[in-house]
């Protein structure tokens, strides 16, 4: 992609539809005057009284509980220095946002125009009457020292520079389990620290937390190694010094241990890793590329364990395993500062939590087998969703036993429900089918490619690295469109109707003619057919010269599902074609069936379609939980369509009893777990998360999905095709070019299983 394109694509991400990243959205009802009369005056009053009273009634009647300060000077943002407060704002801006997405914190950015740590530290104090915690951001080194000290002492709220602390926490539970892989004792590990900003001089502080010892430690600036007969030398790089007769990153190497890389790319040599003592730790965390190239680095030893700050290696060092979920137990306990219990509660829980056995759902987002505790998998994944449910506690927990939370939990397993219930309202998911498609990317055709946002959808996938794209459509305006947004990429551009393709096109008629010369087919037609792209491109997955293919952005469903539904084989076993569609809702992902395919399937259809939707819902990573709509409730009404799904429910009950799927049930009993357990105990679906709803016909189904879609702004991926013998799917009549996008992940993933499940035959 274009340097210029890619500079456009990041300004109209930040500035369209609405600029900026995060938005302030109410959370009380404000439609009627009564409402209004509560939120401000007089109703507001009665809280404001209940708070003078006594403060700690702010948790119970404002949003300070759950609300973060992200604050900055701009005086250290990211790789880019001292660019000011103003230009930082998108950074903090985007910490705000990952706060809210991984953990459900609340966030408002602020940016000091100022330089000076009295003014800022006399600003930040005033503020806390607002927060329930302070998040100190890319400010530069030393003076993020004595802010940070100054207001932790002065302010009886949590506060932490994650610049500091976060790599410390994340990298500290990479050492501990790399140590104990590598049989090596922490107290006796000779440590190489390259780099002396805020983040090395936090790190090095918790490794001797964690055990190191400090004689054992080397540290390096961009003068070389720290030594103490350095003159005016920083005091916070004093207390590093050492007194040995070393100078250069090459001298300190010699038989290090451990080497931890937070300075610049590629400043650490291969024949300096290979003086290294036997069993190497080597974490390189400079971003975006590490001290030294992962690949050089497997390759120049084979007894290494290596990290970096990178998701496209093992072992990624990221600071959003910490920070969000740190704050989360700060929060929940109403903690007045986060303190070294906390911290270190949170590295040996991430530590242990590597040793776990990993759900399913993360192994299918990385691609992987089994992920297991060894030499490529020493910290947890960014995706596992036991991050929430581990780290807040141990955190919440190490506050109430270190004497600074002032709101005791004292029911563990209620707050972990409460912690797994906060997960619900993001997309992780959707980020997780794009790690995954990454790491396996398939060739992918688009039918209207002429198309700009498919020809967008196609690019993004491409760039990415999600797919690999075939480009099918008019030739000449597909070029012209490509140009216009900066797709340069050399990649396949297919016009079925030229004479160019003239023998592929006889090729593939005659493949379809002798499929179909006894069902009414002549070769005539089957020639005529294949000029048609939707055909054209259904030939080419089965042909092999596609892995998957994707139609459907300009006509209707209907007409773009017949070419599929004419070409494609069904599945072993499948009769009946059918769709579901994955909404990302606040309840969660939630599986909806069938809502393109079937307008009034019967009983064992119905049956059949529960029964591939459980298949996707498991090819996702989610253990599905299928309620059967309707506008009954076992058994309450005698009318045909709920009676169909009632004799749906019985056959699967009958034939599958591990199955967790009930019904019929009306829609708020299925959602609603209390509802449920008290009026239908009985229920196989009682204290289950449902994730999976069928429906009785088309119209409802595809109703909901997109009631769900416009209204309340899920997220669709679909209509995903279940039963199909080939990775072939059809988006809906103008899908966005983000859903076109997400079917992408989708259809590759498909044709990953699909693939590996013929290799297993």
């Amino acid at each position: 992609m274009h340097k210029d394109s890619k500079r456009r694509e990041a300004l109209l991400y930040h500035a369209k539809p609405k600029p900026g990243k995060i938005a302030v959205v109410p959370t009380k009802p404000y439609s009627t005057q009564r409402d209004l009369a509560l939120a401000y005056s007089p109703g507001v009053a009665e809280p404001c009284l209940e708070i003078e009273k006594n403060p700690e009634n702010a948790y119970k009647y404002t949003a300070k509980g759950n609300l973060v300060a992200v604050i900055s000077n701009g005086t250290a943002v990211l790789g880019l220095g001292d660019i000011g407060a103003l230009a930082s704002k998108p950074v903090m801006e985007g910490k705000g946002l990952l706060f809210k997405i991984f953990a459900d914190i609340d966030v408002f950015d602020i940016e000091l125009d100022t330089k000076n740590v009295d003014d800022f530290i006399k600003i930040v104090k005033a503020l806390e009457p607002t927060f329930g915690g302070i998040n100190l951001e890319d400010i530069k080194a030393p003076e993020c020292f004595e802010i940070e000290r100054r207001l932790k002492e002065e302010m009886n709220i949590p506060v932490m520079h994650d610049d500091q602390h976060g790599t410390a926490i994340i990298s500290g539970a990479a050492l501990i389990n790399a140590c104990e892989l590598q049989k090596k004792d922490i107290k006796n590990v000779k440590i190489v620290v390259n780099g002396a900003g805020a983040a090395a001089i936090s790190c090095t502080q918790m490794y001797i937390s964690v055990g190191a010892t400090k004689e054992n430690i080397v540290m390096l600036d961009s003068k070389g190694v720290i030594r103490a007969d350095r003159e005016n030398l920083d005091p916070s790089k004093a207390l590093w010094a050492t007194n040995r007769d070393i100078h250069t990153l090459e001298d300190a190497m010699k038989d290090a241990d451990v080497f931890i890389g937070l300075s610049a790319a590629n400043v650490l040599s291969a024949d300096a890793l290979k003086t290294m003592a036997p069993d190497p730790i080597v974490l390189a965390m400079a971003n975006p590329n590490p001290e030294i190239a992962y690949d050089l680095a497997m390759e120049t030893r084979s007894d290494i364990i290596m990290g970096t700050g990178r998701s496209d290696f093992p072992n990624q060092v990221n600071n959003v395993l910490g920070f969000p979920f740190i704050f989360r137990g700060a929060l929940d306990v109403r903690a007045t500062k986060i303190n070294e219990e906390m911290k270190l509660a949170a590295v040996y829980a991430l530590a242990n939590l590597a040793k776990e056995t990993v759900p399913e759902q993360v192994n299918i987002a990385y691609g992987a087998k089994k992920l297991s505790f060894g030499k490529d998998y020493i910290i947890p994944k960014p995706f596992d969703p036991r991050l929430m449910t581990e780290i807040p506690p141990a955190v919440a927990k190490a506050a109430m036993e270190s004497g600074v939370a002032t709101e005791p939990i004292t029911n563990w397993n209620a707050y972990r429900d409460e912690l797994s219930d906060r997960m619900g309202s993001d997309n992780k998911l959707v980020r997780m089918l794009m790690n995954r498609a990454k790491l396996d990317p398939k060739k992918v055709v688009y039918t209207e490619a002429d198309q700009l946002n498919v020809l967008k959808a196609a690019q993004i996938a491409y760039e990415e690295g999600i797919a690999i794209p075939i480009l099918l459509g008019n030739k000449e305006i597909i070029v012209e469109l490509k140009k216009e947004i900066g797709f340069d990429a050399d990649v396949m551009i297919i016009d079925p109707k030229t004479n160019e393709e003239a023998d592929r096109r006889n090729r593939y008629a005659e493949f379809f003619w002798k499929s179909r010369e006894r069902r009414g087919v002549t070769l005539i037609d089957a020639q005529k057919l294949m000029r048609d792209r939707s055909y054209f491109a259904s030939m080419m997955v089965l042909q092999g010269e596609a892995d998957a293919m994707l139609s459907g952005y300009s006509r209707s469903y209907p007409t773009s599902l017949k070419p599929v539904l004419d070409l494609i084989p069904r599945a072993h076993g499948v009769s009946k074609v059918a769709s579901t569609n994955l909404m990302l809702t606040t309840h969660g992902p939630m599986f909806l069936a069938d809502t393109a395919v079937n307008p009034n399937p019967n009983s064992e259809e119905i049956a059949k379609i529960a029964l591939m939707t459980s298949h996707v819902v498991k090819m996702f990573g989610f253990d599905p939980a299928v309620a059967m709509v309707s506008f009954s409730n076992f058994g309450s009404s005698k009318d045909e369509s709920p009676k169909k799904m009632r004799k749906a429910v019985e056959f699967l009950h009958q034939q599958y009893p591990d199955m967790i799927v009930d019904g019929e049930i009306q829609m708020d009993f299925a959602l609603n777990k209390q509802m449920l357990k008290e009026k239908f105990p009985f229920s196989k679906l009682v204290d289950k998360k449902v994730n999976t709803l069928v429906f009785a016909n088309l119209d409802a189904a595809n109703t909901t999905y997109k009631m769900l879609k416009e209204l309340n702004e899920a997220t669709s991926i679909g209509p995903i095709l279940l039963g199909l013998e080939a990775p072939v799917h059809v988006f809906q009549l103008g899908a966005s070019v983000d859903e076109m996008v997400n079917m992408t992940a989708v259809a590759v993933i498909d044709a990953q299983e699909k693939i590996a499940r013929k290799k297993n035959k």
